[in-house]
């Protein structure tokens, strides 16, 4: 007796209808990447790029309150208001000057200052502990809170008669109470401590990402040959972060020097001389003297030397690199 058996025969394959349809539109597909990044371009067209061109074009005309109705009136003064922004030996120039001076010593107290407590806090915070969650979130209130609500609560501490910083202070013998934090040599110090406040957090958060990638075999090694905590954040910790640091040093510094909501929120339009930055330096020399050609010109200057720094940082540390 035989049994037949019968195989059924493999259905005919189905033609795929669920292709992408850019498959059939070789000129959309070409052209998406750009129509994506169009609106981002615009933005930046708009909002920086086409400004600058402007300032750059103010800085050669003289640009007063008599021609703020119609700027193309404004008569040129070529490299004028240069020279007498450079001129240090009148008065704009030399407040310019001290200017500048204050916003370099602020610039690199206010960078340190930023970095030593973020590094601290995220070598504080990279074991594991119970809590540890916790305290990274209120470490970084800081950085999350508008910037004018946290500088304005500065500016209510740092109030000589009824502000919270000279009554701690008084309560711990440290001071008398009566001192001036908003005026007077005292006013560079409530400036760094502000900005330090806002910044050590973005410190403490980069490097804290940046501390994840490195292996923690290599310190577990390292402690088997008795390597103490300071030998390991030397001879690991900050190698290993090096590419971390050179960007973030960068980031800081370019962030404070032209930092000018600080100072502005915090002293108002009548800064003191301790705490007169550049940025709110030229917006008075614009806005007060109705000067908008030397203010221009200041701000084109001051574009230069950040452009110069920025250049001269990157070649040194890109060398260095290379060597090692």
């Amino acid at each position: 007796m035989s049994v037949a058996t019968e195989t059924a025969a493999p259905a005919p394959a189905k033609p795929a209808r669920n292709r992408s349809r850019l498959e059939h539109r070789p000129g959309l597909n070409r052209w998406l990447p750009y129509a994506l990044l169009a609106p981002a371009v615009l933005l930046e067209l708009f909002i920086h790029i086409i400004p600058m061109l402007v300032g750059i074009w103010m800085s050669f005309v003289k640009l007063t309150k008599f021609f703020i109705a119609n700027w193309s009136a404004a008569p040129s003064a070529g490299l004028g208001n240069y020279k007498v922004a450079l001129d240090f030996n009148n008065a704009v120039g030399e407040g310019l000057l001290k200017s500048f001076g204050v916003t370099v010593a602020f610039s690199l107290i206010t960078v340190a200052f930023s970095w030593v407590l973020g590094m601290a806090a995220a070598v504080a915070l990279q074991p594991e502990f119970r809590g540890r969650g916790l305290v990274r979130t209120l470490f970084l209130v800081p950085y999350a809170l508008p910037a004018y609500a946290g500088i304005l609560t500065w500016n209510f501490m740092l109030q000589r008669d009824t502000g919270a910083v000279n009554h701690v202070l008084e309560q711990l013998h440290l001071s008398d109470g009566d001192t001036f934090w908003l005026i007077g040599g005292n006013a560079l110090i409530s400036l760094i401590t502000v900005a330090g406040w806002k910044l050590w957090t973005f410190a403490f958060l980069t490097l804290m990402a940046g501390m994840q990638s490195i292996p923690r075999d290599l310190y577990e090694a390292a402690s088997v040959d008795g390597a103490g905590n300071i030998r390991q954040w030397r001879n690991i910790t900050l190698p290993s972060l090096r590419p971390v640091n050179l960007v973030l040093v960068l980031v800081l510094f370019l962030w404070t020097f032209s930092d000018f909501n600080t100072p502005y929120v915090l002293f108002g339009t009548a800064q003191p001389p301790a705490g007169d930055l550049i940025t709110f330096h030229i917006y008075n020399a614009s806005f007060l003297t109705w000067n908008f050609g030397t203010g221009a010109a200041m701000s084109v200057l001051l574009l230069i030397f950040l452009m110069i720094v920025t250049g001269a940082y990157l070649l040194v540390t890109g060398r260095r690199s290379r060597r090692a």
